[in-house]
């Protein structure tokens, strides 16, 4: 590991200026991807910036009827929350399927929405990857890529988001508060927060440099029957083949996200009206432009079994 300096924010205005005074910073909370680079020299910061005693760890109700969560609250807190159990059983469902409970202990909302790629060859440093070291090019095309993307890839990279949390926070409209580093504050709703890797993967959101995650904020519940599906190669402790976020009305009509497949939380509103149609053309309408390769081909007819046990567990 290489050497590195370490102050303590006492506000999230100062972590945030400290954080684009200095070169190099980063910002740590539970560390459960960030240190794991580290030691792999992956991600090798010159400066750590401490936000767990921000008290930006409490779950709110918000006046308009949803919830307000902060950056620093636990996967496993969050998960268990009464009122996130009651009306987005969704966020629950997607949060308990994700990592290990040790590692949930330790996540932060924040910090799980900013989770890095698990593609192979963006841990290997003696592969080429864009995303780590920009203009290096992709081995994952032509390679071993069957976990990979196959939506809203480019030339540059197709590699997925790993979480399970914003695949959820997706399906629900959430908005992600920050601070500036001139102390300004804004919401960035979680659609537009994940980029697509276009000709610059290596910047993977719209967060500005020295920009802090302060909260999450829910809207008010969705009715219907709250389903994660989440396909994977073990039954535990692995990251998406594919996953399906999912709330359906009793019409049959309902709201889908998917994990899996692209370098973002996938969703794509208009294609939700073929949901009463059943699996197959609501897969076909989603699936539009997407490219596989021969390895991860399987995923096409994987996202309609999938779609198909989601309405079929909606209809009990």
């Amino acid at each position: 590991m290489k050497p590195f300096t370490y102050e303590r924010a006492s506000s999230a205005a100062e972590a945030a200026a400290a954080a684009a005074r200095t070169q190099g910073a980063r910002f740590i909370a539970g560390g459960t991807n960030l240190l794991d680079l580290m030691k792999l020299q992956i991600e090798t910061p010159t400066h750590l910036i401490d936000v767990n005693r921000l008290g930006l760890d409490t779950i709110e109700q918000t006046p308009e009827g949803g919830l307000r969560i902060g950056a620093l609250v636990r996967n496993t807190d969050l998960a268990a929350d009464r009122r996130v159990r009651r009306d987005y059983g969704v966020l629950t469902r997607a949060l308990v399927s994700g990592a290990s409970g040790q590692l949930r202990n330790k996540a932060t909302t924040g910090g799980n929405l900013l989770q890095r790629t698990r593609c192979p060859y963006f841990y290997d440093p003696a592969q080429a990857c864009n995303k780590r070291k920009p203009g290096s090019g992709c081995a994952a095309i032509g390679g071993f890529n069957r976990n990979l993307a196959i939506l809203g890839t480019s030339d540059q990279c197709i590699a997925t988001h790993p979480s399970d949390m914003a695949v959820a926070m997706r399906l629900l409209d959430a908005s992600v508060e920050t601070v500036t580093p001139d102390g300004g504050t804004r919401a960035i709703p979680i659609a537009d927060f994940h980029r697509l890797p276009g000709a610059t993967p290596h910047i993977e959101t719209a967060l500005q440099p020295g920009e802090l995650i302060t909260a999450v904020t829910l809207p008010k519940p969705i009715a219907g029957t709250h389903i994660y599906r989440k396909v994977r190669d073990r039954t535990s402790y692995a990251f998406a083949v594919i996953s399906v976020a999912a709330v359906i009305g009793e019409d049959g009509g309902g709201r889908f996200a998917f994990g899996g497949l692209a370098h973002k939380p996938w969703r794509v509103e208009a294609a939700e009206a073929e949901a009463g149609r059943g699996a197959k053309p609501l897969a076909e309408a989603v699936l539009a432009g997407a490219r596989a390769t021969e390895a991860n081909a399987f995923k096409r007819p994987l996202v309609e079994r999938t779609l198909n046990w989601v309405l079929a567990q909606a209809k009990g």
